[in-house]
C-alpha cells in the first residue's frame, strides 16, 4: 500500500489537495487531537480493539484502524474519499494518511508503512518542535529560514508560527513531503515555500536560520526518513551540518536535532560539530535532550559497539 496514492493529473492534484486541506479544517473544527507514539506503542494499542463508532475519527486517522464506511461521519468520509486517501484492506477501509497534533497544529503525514517515500512524524518530531521553540524563545529574530528535510513540516511551521512574516523554505528529496508540508502550512494559514533538493538547496541566497532533524538510524535500507548512513547513522546529520554552516549569514544559526550514537562514552556528533564550528570561528551550544532513545536499535549489527543513542540539540552560531 502506498502512503499516498498516485495522482492522475493537474486538476485531480488540485482537487485532492483541496479535499485534504478540508479534512484538516474539518478535524480542527471538531476538536480532533492525536499524539503519535512510537511504532511499538502504536501497534500494541491499535491491535487491542477495533474501530468504534463513538471514537471512529481518532481510530481511523490516529490509530490507523480499519473501519466500515457507515461508521464515519458522512461529511468527513466524503472529504477523505475526495482526497484519495482511503484504501481497501483485508479488514475494511483504511486511511493511507494519518493526522497528528504537534505544537497545537494538525499535520497530515503517512500512515505506518515501510514505503520508501513515507512521510514520517513521531516522538522525535515532538522533541524537535520543543527544542526549536526553546531556541526561538531565547532569540526569535530571523528573516530567512530553511528547514532541511522538511518532512511533514513540523520544524518549518514552528518557525513560521514564531515569525509569520519571515521567508521560510522547506527542502526535501521526497515530493510527497513537499506536498504534505505545503498542505499542512496552508491549513495553518502560514506561507511555506518548498524546494525539491537533497540538503541545502544550491544556487540560492544564504540564510540567517537553518534547522534540521535528519534521519539517524544506521543500516535501515535507504529508507528516506530513517537511514542516516555511516558512522552509526550520524553521517547524514554531519553532512547536512557542513553544508549548512557554509550557507549561514553573519550572526546566523544552524539548529540541529538528531540522534547521537555514544561509543565508550564518546559522542561523535558533538566532537565533529565542535571541530566544524572551530574551523569556521563559530560558537557551539550542545545539549543532550534525552540520554536513551531507540534502544531496540542497539540489537542491529551496525550498533554492536554503541552503548546508547542520545537525542541531542545543537546550535552553531556564525560570528
Amino acid at each position: 500500500m502506498s502512503p499516498l496514492p498516485a495522482l492522475d493529473g493537474a486538476a485531480s492534484d488540485r482537487d485532492r489537495d483541496d479535499a485534504l486541506v478540508a479534512v484538516l479544517d474539518w478535524l480542527k473544527a471538531d476538536g480532533y487531537r492525536f499524539v503519535t507514539p512510537t511504532p511499538w506503542t502504536h501497534g500494541f494499542v491499535r491491535d487491542r480493539t477495533a474501530a468504534r463508532s463513538e471514537t471512529v475519527v481518532r481510530d481511523v486517522l490516529g490509530w490507523c484502524r480499519p473501519f466500515e464506511a457507515g461508521k464515519m461521519p458522512g461529511e468527513l468520509f466524503d472529504l477523505l474519499s475526495a482526497a484519495g486517501v482511503l484504501d481497501s484492506g483485508d479488514q475494511g477501509l483504511v486511511s493511507t494518511v494519518r493526522v497528528s497534533t504537534v505544537n497545537g497544529r494538525l499535520h497530515a503525514h503517512s500512515a505506518p508503512t515501510r514505503s520508501p517515500d513515507a512521510v514520517f512524524l513521531g516522538p522525535d518530531s515532538y522533541r524537535y518542535a520543543r527544542f526549536l521553540r526553546q531556541v526561538l524563545d531565547a532569540s526569535p529574530h530571523f528573516e530567512r529560514g530553511l528547514d532541511i528535510g522538511v518532512g511533514a513540516g513540523v520544524g518549518a511551521l514552528v518557525l513560521l508560527g514564531a515569525r509569520p512574516m519571515a521567508e521560510v523554505t522547506g527542502s526535501d528529496v521526497n515530493p510527497q513531503a513537499l506536498r504534505l508540508s505545503s498542505l499542512n502550512a496552508r491549513h495553518a494559514g502560514l506561507g511555506l515555500r518548498t524546494v525539491l533538493a537533497s540538503g541545502v538547496p544550491a544556487g540560492e541566497d544564504d540564510y540567517d536560520l537553518i534547522i534540521a532533524n535528519p534521519p539517524f538510524i544506521a543500516g535501515d535500507g535507504g529508507r528516506t526518513y530513517r537511514d542516516g548512513g555511516d558512522m552509526h547513522g550520524a553521517a547524514l546529520a554531519l553532512d547536512w551540518a557542513r553544508a549548512a554552516l557554509d550557507r549561514l549569514r553573519p550572526g546566523g544559526r544552524f539548529v540541529l536535532y538528531t540522534g547521537a550514537p555514544i561509543v565508550e562514552g564518546g559522542d561523535i556528533v558533538r566532537d565533529t560539530l565542535g571541530a566544524l564550528a572551530r574551523e569556521r570561528g563559530m560558537d557551539l551550544s550542545y545539549d543532550e535532550i534525552d540520554p536513551d532513545i531507540f534502544s531496540r536499535t542497539l540489537r542491529q549489527e551496525a550498533y554492536a559497539d554503541v552503548e546508547r543513542i542520545a537525542a541531542i540539540g545543537a546550535v552553531v552560531t556564525a560570528p
